[in-house]
Order: structure tokens, then sequence, then C-alpha cells
């Protein structure tokens, strides 16, 4: 473990020794803890998509693997 110096605001330092008090807990062991909770990366929730669906058909005459005619028929023609 690595030793270093921080600057505390005053009521930081109180309120860390009260709950390190209150919890029987070090003050090295809340704030470790809290520091670990903080630069926890944050949990994502799972990405879901919606899809909707319709109901399709083809025209008569219509191949979708006649690429040339598609195009005419795209094209109006």
């Amino acid at each position: 473990m690595q030793r270093t110096t921080i600057g505390l605001d005053d009521d930081i330092l109180r309120r860390l020794k009260r709950r390190a008090a209150a919890e029987g807990r070090t003050l090295q062991a809340v704030v470790n803890d809290l520091l670990r909770s903080a630069l926890r990366p944050p949990r994502r929730e799972p990405f879901t998509l919606a899809l909707r669906g319709w109901e399709a058909s083809l025209r008569p005459g219509v191949d979708l693997l006649d690429r040339d005619r598609l195009f005419d028929l795209m094209d109006g023609r």
C-alpha cells in the first residue's frame, strides 16, 4: 500500500471521521471504499431494440432475383 498526502476540506474530513467511528472502521478503510466506489465504471443497462414488423407481399410478377426487372419496376417502367 502506498502513502500519499491530500488536502481535505474540514467539513469532508469531519464527515469521514464520523462515518468511520459509526461503522467501527478506520478512516483509511472508509476513504478507500468510497474512492473505489466512485472510480468503479458505471453499470450500463442492457440495450434492447424494439423492432416492429409488418405484413408484406410481392406484387404479381415481381422476381427478387431479377435485378434489372426490379429497377425497371422501381423506375415505373
